[in-house]
């Protein structure tokens, strides 16, 4: 396996970013508070803060006049005081002014009613008022603030999202369509046109995005996200035309379906994103953990393993879930240290101060509303941010695991919108977790990879229900096979092209010389109709999706228990040049897959953090800088629990003290151990 592919982090800071949004121009009129503010944020150990998010109005109050006064005193203040300043683009909330002169920077719905003034992250992507005034703004800022020596990154807008349906939208849509295409044959030949007389004759007649045809949709969605990352870039060209050596992020909301977050990596100097998990909810915290994990190590593989920012993140509670819980005591370390353990080099916050009014009044804060440090959230954020001052030697650290799943958002896509075999629970997202969990839970780390991406230096590709196969992506899984690479994937995959056509000549479509089988059909049995899959003696529980296929080339593992196809294969291997390629025909109860990656884990000698079993609910994650390991044992346990970090000698980073053998943590307790730069790194 390749050594790890340790980056640089483009932020070039020393030290873990603590602080988060922070709102002084909500509060202008209040004497005293911001140096108040900057009082706390001492006393939090705050090194960093947010600012000019959603400050427009302020910043711009009437077209033309441009109040920056009370920024320079804010920024002015925040670096006197130690802080480093991470400034935003304010795009993400338009003036009302601009709203009512400019009706045509308003977003449509799909139906065309353009939407009244006011809310926030609504306007059209497309129109060139639109841009010409963000472009305005962010040349201002970036001609002001661009030289300050505080200035560590800029914010682009906020969390982008949403579509717009006016004219403008529609008509730049088919102009990416007649980019795309060239030809109108081509396009109703990659759209199955003729279904339901479909077939379009004139550019024009695309005005509308039917959702019976699902080539049309999918192109829909790719222009969004392409129309998205354009404005983005453009919003990012005059922050580097007056400030090139200042880097550039955007907050990304996790695994949000609406777009497509690997085209915006290649033009981000580093990625970041908003985490707000349902702790101590419906699921156990160790379930949860999991898939905050999982979210995590997708961010972080976006660009390739580089250190990530959690940019927001709660210190108490959210205030927008139907039912939002307090963080229970140890649980901000312990989620805040998680996102470090998987490569985070911030814990930011929304917010610094709690708004006084409006939809986030409740939304939660390191400063709530009795104004000062004597609370339970404040003394956990200050408790945090002396132990993140002690972790200097992650910063810039990452780690080349040995396991990828692929997570895929056009796939994603084009599962939601299939009509059959199954319009309930398809849970792609979940299934891609559930795959996830086995190497979690064993303290694997894990990269969560798109189905184009380089898959070189992996033992082990997992790609549930990998429905569409855009070109050249079937031969690239061939060659990782045929060089040694053990490749696993499940039913429901090899069904369609890029724009939703199926394969002819049987599934999995390209993917069958690989797999040495064809699918004939899929059974969807319902809830209280489980089938059941016998495997090295044991029975387990199989739903949803069950392939009934044909073998060729594979061998058959396990097999199908019930219905007309017991007895019919349900696990298959096949041997292909060096490697192999494992199908797992059905979805099957969380028992399997844990059993199953145990068997490919030791088979492939995918070494975890620890050495030893860790117990239930209890992670370990790595990073590594080429000399040291840095271990971070994650407990999502509300009890105390005993690890055996064996009889390597590490150094706790946060005591101080030195540990081996068995270490007890208390309930929601870390560790985060070093290892001697003499001793071998973990999993290399």
């Amino acid at each position: 396996m390749n050594k790890p592919a340790l980056k640089q982090s483009p932020l070039r800071f020393p030290h873990i970013l603590h602080g988060g949004d922070y709102n002084p121009e909500q509060w202008r009129d209040v004497p005293g508070i911001w140096d108040e503010d900057l009082r706390l944020m001492k006393l939090a150990g705050i090194n960093a803060v947010s600012i000019g998010i959603f400050s427009w109005a302020t910043l711009e109050p009437a077209e033309g006049k441009f109040e920056f006064g009370w920024l320079d005193r804010v920024v002015d203040n925040l670096a006197k005081n130690g802080q480093r300043i991470v400034l935003a683009t304010p795009s993400g909330a338009k003036p009302a002014w601009m709203a009512v002169k400019y009706p045509e920077i308003r977003r449509c719905r799909s139906g065309g009613q353009r939407d009244l003034p006011g809310s926030r992250h609504n306007h059209c992507l497309t129109s060139p008022v639109y841009r010409e005034k963000v472009q305005i703004i962010n040349t201002k800022l970036a001609q002001r603030y661009g030289r300050h020596p505080a200035l560590l990154l800029w914010h682009l807008s906020n969390e982008y999202g949403g579509e717009c349906y006016c004219p403008l939208c529609l008509a730049a849509f088919r102009k990416w369509l007649r980019k795309r295409y060239g030809t109108l044959d081509a396009l109703n030949a990659a759209w199955w046109a003729r279904f339901w007389s479909h077939t379009i004759t004139d550019w024009d007649q695309i005005e509308n995005i039917d959702d019976s045809v699902h080539g049309l949709v999918l192109d829909w969605k790719r222009f969004i996200t392409d129309q998205t990352v354009d404005f983005m870039r453009a919003e990012i060209a005059p922050l580097k035309r007056h400030a090139p050596g200042v880097p550039v992020t955007t907050n990304l909301m996790g695994s949000y379906a609406g777009l497509n977050y690997r085209k915006f990596a290649p033009h981000l100097d580093i990625m970041s994103w908003d985490s707000y998990p349902d702790w101590h909810g419906v699921l156990p915290d160790s379930e949860t953990g999991c898939e905050v994990g999982f979210v995590h190590d997708l961010i972080r593989s976006l660009k390739n393993g580089q250190p990530y920012l959690l940019m927001e993140s709660t210190p108490s509670q959210i205030n927008w879930r139907p039912i939002s819980r307090l963080k229970q005591p140890g649980m901000h370390q312990l989620s805040s240290l998680q996102a470090v353990a998987h490569g985070s080099d911030s814990v930011l916050y929304f917010q610094w101060r709690k708004s006084r009014g409006s939809s986030e009044k409740f939304h939660g804060a390191v400063v709530d509303h009795v104004g000062h440090e004597n609370t339970r959230v404040f003394r956990d954020v200050a408790e945090l941010g002396r132990d993140l001052a002690k972790l200097d030697a992650v910063v810039g650290t990452s780690v080349k695991p040995e396991v990828a799943i692929v997570f895929d958002w056009e796939n994603r896509w084009a599962i939601d919108m299939a009509q059959g075999p199954r319009n309930v629970e398809k849970d792609y997202e979940a299934t891609c977790i559930n795959h996830y969990r086995p190497f979690w839970k064993r303290g694997i780390p894990v990269d969560i990879i798109g189905s184009e991406d380089d898959l070189s230096g992996y033992k082990l590709l997992i790609a549930p229900m990998l429905y569409m196969l855009r070109p050249g992506v079937a031969d690239r899984i061939a060659a990782f096979v045929k060089g040694g690479g053990t490749f696993v994937v499940t039913y429901l995959s090899g069904i369609a092209n890029e724009t939703d056509l199926c394969f002819l000549g049987g599934w999995p479509g390209p993917l069958r010389p690989v797999l040495g089988l064809w699918v004939e059909e899929t059974d969807v049995p319902y809830n209280h109709q489980p089938q059941t899959v016998r495997w090295h003696a044991r029975t387990y529980a199989a739903s949803h999706y069950c392939d009934i296929i044909h073998t060729e080339s594979a061998k058959v593992l396990a097999k199908y228990g019930r219905e007309f196809y017991a007895g019919t294969p349900a696990l298959t291997v096949n041997q292909f040049g060096k490697g192999r390629a494992y199908y797992i025909a059905s979805r099957n109860d969380g028992k399997f897959l844990d059993d199953f990656s145990a068997v490919l884990i030791r088979d492939l000698k995918i070494r975890p953090t620890l050495t030893g079993k860790l117990p239930v609910g209890v992670t370990a994650q790595r990073r590594s800088d080429g000399r040291h390991d840095f271990v971070f044992i994650l407990n999502f346990n509300p009890k105390p629990v005993t690890v055996n970090v064996g009889h390597v000698k590490y150094r706790d980073l946060i005591s101080g003290k030195n540990r081996s053998g068995a270490v007890k943590l208390p309930g929601y307790g870390t560790l985060v151990l070093q290892t001697s730069s003499k001793l071998p790194r973990c999993g290399g």
